[in-house]
Order: C-alpha cells, then sequence, then structure tokens
C-alpha cells in the first residue's frame, strides 16, 4: 500500500535536505525525508561526527555530531515523517504528481526536492569471509551507540578521519582497540593522528600498519579476526567481540541517475530556481549543478529555502514566493502565544 502522501519528498537526510525540511514547515507544506543510511545527519554523522566545523554562519566552532543534531531538531519540529535505510529506486509519474519508490515502500508526493550530497552513501565493504553474514552481530560499518563496547574488545579497520575519531572515541569505552590499517599512511586530520599516536604510545590503543582482514569467524556474533601482512602474507588471529569496518562510504547517484535527469558527472543539472529538467522536482546541496556553483554546507541551505519556496509555488500558484522574515511568520508567533499562555497557567510547555 502507498503511503500517506506529502506535499514535499526530500530524498537525502544530510545538512541541506534538513534545512529543506525546516523550510517546508516553516511554509506550511508537509513533507517526508527519505535516506539510505541509519541516522540523520548525511556526511556530519557518518563520516567525521568528531571533527569541527569553522564555516556555517553565527556558529564559530561546532562538531559536526553537534551540528547535525541541532539541524535534525529544527528540521524535524514541524512533523516530518522521517524513512531511514531506505534505498530510492524509481520516479512514478502520476498525473500531476509522483510516486517515490524505495525498496520499503512508494512514497505519493506533489514535488521532490533531491538533496543527496553526491548520491546515496554505501559503505565500502571488507571483501572477506565472514562480513555479510555477521554484519549486525558485530560487524558494524556504523557506530550508532557507543555505550554498546563497553567493556569490549573491538577491532577498527580504516585509515581516515572516521576510523580514527573513532578509537579515540572509544579508548576509554572499550576493554581493548586494536585498529589496523593497509598501509603506514593515514588520511587523517593531524591533530587527530597525534592523540591517537599519544595513546599508542601509553599502551591505551594498539596500532598495527599493513595488515588488512582475511576472515572474520563468530556464529551467534563475532569471536575473532584472521588479519595477514600484506607483505609477507603471514596470518595473526585475534579474539574480539566487535569489527568496526570503517573504510568509507562512496557515493552513486544510483536509480536516480535513470530518472530522465539531465547530468552533469555525478551531479544534477538545475536552473536559478534549482528545478531539475523533470516538473517539480528540484535538487540542492553537493548534488546541484550550476555554473559558479560552491559546495559548501551554507550554500545548500541557500539552494534548499529557495528549491522549497518555488515547491511552494508549484503546489499553489497563489503563494508569495517571499515567506518574509521569520520572526514576523505567523506560524512562529502563534507558537509563542501558546508558550506564553502555558507559562501563565503554570502548565508545562
Amino acid at each position: 500500500m502507498d503511503a500517506e502522501a506529502r506535499d514535499l519528498t526530500i530524498i537525502g537526510g544530510g545538512p541541506t535536505g534538513l534545512f529543506a525540511a525546516f523550510y517546508a514547515g516553516l511554509r506550511g507544506i508537509t513533507c517526508r525525508i527519505i535516506d539510505s543510511l541509519p541516522e540523520l545527519g548525511g556526511q556530519l554523522a557518518a563520516l567525521y561526527p568528531e571533527k569541527y566545523i569553522y564555516d556555517v554562519g553565527g556558529l564559530p566552532r561546532i562538531l559536526a555530531r553537534d551540528l547535525a543534531k541541532n539541524l535534525t531538531e529544527q528540521g524535524l519540529q514541524f512533523g516530518a515523517d522521517v524513512r531511514l535505510e531506505e534505498q530510492v529506486q524509481q520516479l512514478v509519474t502520476v498525473g500531476d504528481e509522483y510516486i517515490v519508490t524505495t525498496d520499503r515502500g512508494r512514497y505519493p508526493t506533489k514535488t521532490v526536492l533531491i538533496a543527496g550530497g553526491k548520491g546515496a552513501f554505501a559503505p565500502r565493504v571488507l571483501e572477506c569471509s565472514g562480513y555479510e553474514s555477521l554484519l549486525g552481530k558485530g560487524v558494524e560499518y556504523h557506530v550508532r551507540d557507543p555505550s554498546r563496547y563497553a567493556g569490549k574488545r573491538v577491532l577498527i579497520v580504516g585509515g581516515g578521519d572516521s576510523a580514527v575519531d573513532w578509537v579515540l572515541n572509544l579508548k576509554d569505552v572499550a576493554a581493548r582497540i586494536t585498529i589496523i590499517h593497509r598501509r603506514e599512511g593515514f588520511r587523517a586530520h593531524a591533530h587527530s593522528m597525534k592523540l591517537m599516536r599519544d595513546a599508542v604510545a601509553a599502551g591505551n590503543v594498539e596500532l598495527i600498519t599493513y595488515r588488512e582482514v582475511r576472515d572474520i569467524h563468530g556464529d551467534a556474533c563475532v569471536n575473532s579476526v584472521t588479519i595477514f601482512d600484506n607483505r609477507t602474507n603471514e596470518d595473526t588471529v585475534l579474539e574480539v567481540d566487535a569489527v568496526l569496518s570503517l573504510i568509507g562510504f562512496k557515493p552513486e547517484l544510483g536509480p536516480i541517475a535513470n530518472w530522465g535527469l539531465e547530468l552533469h558527472k555525478n551531479t544534477i543539472v538545475v536552473d536559478n530556481r534549482l528545478a531539475t529538467n523533470l516538473p517539480r522536482v528540484y535538487a540542492a546541496g553537493d548534488i546541484a549543478h550550476y555554473e559558479g556553483k560552491l559546495e559548501l554546507i551554507a550554500t545548500g541551505f541557500s539552494e534548499a529555502a529557495m528549491a522549497v519556496n518555488h515547491a511552494v509555488h508549484d503546489i499553489n500558484p497563489k503563494a508569495r514566493y517571499n515567506p518574509g522574515h521569520s520572526t514576523n511568520l505567523k506560524i512562529f508567533k502563534d507558537r509563542e502565544a501558546a508558550e506564553d499562555a502555558a507559562f501563565e497557567d503554570g502548565s508545562p510547555s
């Protein structure tokens, strides 16, 4: 069965998609967010949650995970429907509207905004036996709850920011942290590398380079891993309780590339309204392409607002394009009045 229809379906739950959900609510239209990742926040949450962001207006410095949290709170305040870990498949035309299909459902919508960064993020997988069968049973490609690793022996595989960040975040949680990388050099931030090497020197972390995973062992859960030296092919067995495969994500347009959109390499061509060549379908954020494009979070915010306001006009041609200043909008004044009344009554707001 089709899900409940929405005015706007946003494909992508990163900064641009979340700000678009906020703007949809601000303009009084319903929306739904669909994302392939297990949590909202996009790259902020999936790739570098512990890195500082410096170029968001009004925030001199903020951790990526905190920015993702704030954007989620802002974006969902008007009741957006959220569908996570769903892969978008088809865009079906039904009269003047659409149905967005995923691997789990069908979502009717009047307009569509594609805000999927560089596309859906698919995790890079370890090419070894045991990875698929033990995924979710000790093998993970994303840390959802650090407390799950309390007192456990954890093997982290990877050489980028995400791997090093989680070494630092879990070293005081887990019973033992071992990180392996297939070469000597890492691609992580210099300061993070210093902190990790300090932890290695202090005996809090075990670092082994030129190693790769050959096999992951276990039945109901992970109990050990065979790693090998990629210079000598010599095997070593490590007893572990968890394997974090933090070797990155690969962005790809996937089925969206077959929707009939005008493409430029791995991006979607838009006009000055952020409109694609398909009617009532917009694109914003890194996935949108036009002359002079800057791939910045700040740019995505602006594009999200523009795209949503044009979508509002598609839904209701009599609606104003410019919503005016947020301080003067009725939706917020009504909320403030309700909060003031609740405070005066002594009831919880």
